[in-house]
């Protein structure tokens, strides 16, 4: 089972404070673990705060009052910059066909330059996971896992993305249970 590209919706039950009420994007998942970001907790800082912050300059709008969404309580002080298109960025993992996810400087300056990519999300920190623990997880009914959409992700505003990623599976917030039912 490989998640990647795959939207975490936690359930009502959860209740570790990182992720009550989030949706996850799961970057990369594999026999090793498990590396995502949370897309819908919006932090105070905006992008062009945290441009000014590493001496980048951010004037173009909409981009300079974006939030900057806390991605995870893993590395809070390292930004992740997920985006579409994928680019030729230093430090980049290729999600899906054409989202990728760049650690590196040069995406940064890309979009200060007004040459980055067309859509992107920037987060604060990641959400990790050990072999095996995300399917431990989701066997103890923590999370709903569906494919994910990049409108969802880029198009949508963060607040509204719990609603929608659930929508994608036909569901609202109001038909989940905190329950597990056994056979």
């Amino acid at each position: 089972m490989n998640l990647t590209h795959q939207f975490l919706i936690a359930m009502p039950a959860m209740v570790d404070p990182n992720f009550s009420g989030t949706v996850i994007y799961l970057c990369e998942h594999n026999e090793r673990g498990a590396l995502g970001l949370v897309v819908n907790r919006p932090t105070e800082l905006t992008l062009a705060s945290l441009f000014d912050k590493v001496e980048l300059k951010l004037e173009i709008a909409p981009w300079k009052d974006a939030p900057v969404l806390l991605g995870g309580p893993v590395q809070t002080e390292r930004g992740f910059v997920l985006h579409t298109p994928k680019g030729a960025y230093s430090s980049s993992l290729l999600v899906a066909d054409d989202i990728a996810l760049t650690t590196s400087r040069d995406v940064l300056e890309a979009v200060a330059a007004g040459s980055g990519p067309s859509k992107l999300l920037v987060t604060l920190g990641y959400s990790g996971w050990g072999e095996g623990q995300l399917e431990s997880e989701i066997a103890q009914n923590a999370w709903l896992t569906v494919q994910a959409q990049p409108q969802v992700l880029f198009d949508t505003p963060p607040e509204e993305r719990y609603t929608a990623a659930l929508g994608l599976l036909g569901l609202t917030a109001a038909q989940l249970s905190g329950l597990v039912g056994h056979a």
